[in-house]
């Protein structure tokens, strides 16, 4: 799993973010809490909150980590 392509992708109109990995759409995230879940369930079972912020793996697009809507 490591070196592999995770893309989180800008947050759409209902305010969830795409996550891909490997090229396979894994869901739709609303939260940090989210993305790590979907990295662990894809291989990454010792992954945290504060691994998923500060990784240099992801390719956030449309905004950081931090970039979240409320529906």
């Amino acid at each position: 799993m490591r070196g592999v392509p995770v893309v989180v992708y800008p947050p759409d109109e209902s305010g969830g973010r795409r996550v891909r990995v490997d090229g396979e759409i894994l869901g739709m995230a609303y939260s940090i809490r989210d993305v790590t879940e979907f990295l662990r369930r894809a291989g990454l079972d010792d992954i945290t909150e504060d691994e998923v912020i500060g990784s240099g793996m992801i390719d956030w697009r449309g905004g950081g980590p931090e970039t979240w809507r409320t529906p």
